[in-house]
């Protein structure tokens, strides 16, 4: 495999494009056809003085969350001090709507995904194998992506056929479909970058960076996903993969960039940070970033000084922090947001004028957001910005796209499953929740039987959770649909029942203790308990284990139901490859669906795990 160079693109303002130069055979992307909504996006055309303005637009972890239903952000009552008001925001064609807007405020821009553009997400992407996400990608007008770990769900194979194009063959019995209109699957308009994704030999599998063309100066992005995907993806997928340190791939590219005369360098990194803590995160747009921590800061402070700006996703946060004379920012997750980068490039030298980049988080406001409180986040806005959000409109093409795939998705979603009894949430002290309590107890249902594995137990990841079941808009017990229940759990892992000792079961759960500090629980079935003492040494966090509720024989063989993802080692719990004596069992969204059709589950709050400080 030779090693990709930089992907080019030259667009003109008529918005035909021209590739300058060529990648590899693994990581060619098709030839853009630019949008309307895009076409002036960048310019080929002579400058009209020394300063070139340059509107970067980036949007993270969208998850293909095409609809707008159900979206909000968190926003300071005006009313209230102290206290946030739920402001409807999202939509695919709401975030088209507010980027052609942006667009039109200034002469050049380009549109970037900063990653998980599809993986984990609603049925609406995940029934087409997430074709739909790719067509309202390419409708929006994307120029360059970076890859983010959630790409990686389903393996390197089925990546590429998302970035190349073509359709995949369907088993009868699948409930998913590839090229379901009957037409043929272009893929990405657009091409994904990771500088940090290279095989064995240690060559790259991805293009490292793309360059663009503004006016004769040249402007490079890079992209790089976090170095912990094999962790948090299926291992299979990413077979002969290796994901190494972010600040060094990207400071490699930054210099082949540089040795090509390109001085105005942009870091696309799907890895993240916070600000605060949890329930308490400071303001978005707050420049000084009280309480950053996070891997995405110690990442920039490692890069090339000349990486001014660098987008960041993967923790689904907001945040715009200033450090070192680079903006590092993020936008939260679903398109609910898009964080604005606006720089002035010195024509003469081809690299960014730092006096002169502004930067900010927006809303993406939707026809949902009440007038009145659009009004107030308006106002609150400073200028240009403000003026793209007092705008209302979506993207008309792209809000037929959608809905023609949720009238498509709609008889799946909506039929009938059973009834809840209570709100089953992912929220829980110290990690535990009702949804993990549900999901557990469902896959220990499922395969409980000596014919279906002979599971005394179930542990599931908190990280396979992808949604609450909420009874929306009226009080339990209700109906749930299948769509609601699929949310849940959208990645289609099978339930594997294996075999551990009662030994291997306690170091199993003794890896839920993380390198800082915290611990990440697996959520238990009901016939787990234990305490978990956090201030222990490492391997004795835990303390009175039993199963069924007879303590835990060190000698003794258990047999254990989890997820796929995790019997493969997933989420870090590596001892789950030495389970012996493999059944392979239901989807576990097919669990999930049989264990609520057998009888209406009731919310169990109460602790499975006893917490010790």
């Amino acid at each position: 495999m030779s090693t990709p160079p930089p992907f080019h693109r030259l667009r003109a303002w008529a918005g035909a494009v021209l590739l300058l130069g060529a990648l590899s055979a693994c990581a060619t992307a098709p030839e853009p056809a630019a949008p309307a909504a895009a076409a002036s996006a960048v310019s080929a055309a002579s400058p009209a003085g020394p300063a070139l303005p340059l509107r970067l637009i980036a949007f993270n972890d969208f998850h293909g969350h095409l609809e707008a239903a159900g979206q909000s952000l968190p926003w300071p009552d005006p009313a209230q001090a102290g206290r946030p008001v739920s402001v409807p925001v999202g939509g695919a064609a709401a975030l088209g709507g507010l980027v052609q807007r942006l667009r039109a405020g200034a002469p050049d821009s380009l549109l970037i995904s900063s990653g998980d553009l599809v993986g984990a997400a609603p049925l609406v992407s995940t029934l087409f194998r997430h074709e739909s996400t790719v067509a309202v990608a390419n409708r929006l007008g994307v120029d360059v992506g970076a890859v983010g770990n959630h790409e990686f769900d389903a393996g390197l194979t089925e990546l590429q056929r998302l970035m190349h194009g073509g359709c995949r063959a369907d088993a009868a019995d699948e409930a998913v479909r590839s090229c379901a209109d009957g037409q043929p699957f272009t893929g990405m308009r657009f091409p994904l970058l990771g500088a940090n994704v290279v095989d064995v030999g240690g060559r790259p599998v991805l293009a490292p960076s793309a360059v663009f063309q503004i006016h004769g100066v040249p402007v490079g992005v890079i992209g790089a996903v976090t170095r912990s995907t094999p962790g948090i993806v299926v291992p299979s997928g990413i077979r002969g993969l290796r994901f190494t340190d972010e600040a060094e791939a990207i400071n490699t590219a930054a210099r082949a960039l540089q040795a090509q005369g390109v001085h105005t360098l942009v870091a696309v990194v799907h890895e993240g940070g916070e600000l605060g803590s949890p329930g308490e995160r400071a303001d978005w747009n707050d420049a000084s970033c009280p309480g950053a921590h996070g891997p995405i800061f110690d990442i920039a402070q490692r890069l090339l000084p000349q990486i001014q700006v660098v987008f960041s996703a993967h923790t689904h946060q907001g945040y715009r922090c200033e450090r070192d004379g680079r903006v590092i920012i993020q936008a939260t997750s679903y398109g609910r947001g898009v964080s604005v980068v606006d720089l002035v490039l010195d024509a003469k030298t081809g690299a960014p004028l730092p006096a002169q980049t502004r930067s900010i988080n927006l809303p993406v406001l939707n026809s949902l957001t009440p007038a009145a409180l659009r009004t107030r986040i308006v106002q609150a806005t400073p200028a240009p910005w403000g003026e793209a959000l007092a705008q209302e409109g979506d993207d008309p093409t792209l809000a037929a796209l959608v809905a023609r795939d949720v009238a498509a998705v709609r008889p799946i979603a909506e039929r009938p499953v059973g009834r809840l009894l209570g709100h089953f949430t992912r929220g829980g002290p110290h990690g535990e929740s009702t949804v993990g309590h549900l999901v557990a107890d469902a896959q220990w249902a499922a395969t409980r039987a000596p014919a279906q594995g002979g599971a005394e137990l179930a542990l599931t990841n908190p990280g396979g959770l992808r949604g609450d079941l909420l009874c929306d808009g009226q009080q339990p017990p209700c109906a749930v649909g299948y769509g609601a229940l699929f949310t849940v759990q959208p990645f289609g892992n099978d339930v594997v029942v294996l075999t551990l000792t009662g030994a291997q079961l306690r170091a199993l759960l003794e890896q839920q203790a993380r390198p800082d500090g915290e611990a990440k629980l697996l959520q238990p079935s009901a016939s787990l308990r234990y305490t978990w003492t956090a201030s222990a040494p490492a391997g004795q966090h835990v303390s009175d284990l039993t199963v069924g509720g007879q303590p835990v024989q060190p000698g003794r063989d258990y047999r254990v139901a989890v997820n796929s993802f995790l019997a493969e080692g997933g989420d870090g719990f590596t001892l789950l490859r030495q389970g012996r004596d493999r059944h392979t069992g239901p989807n576990d969204a097919d669990a999930l669906v049989a264990f609520v059709q057998q009888a209406a589950p009731a919310p169990d709050p109460a602790p499975r795990v006893t917490w010790r400080p």
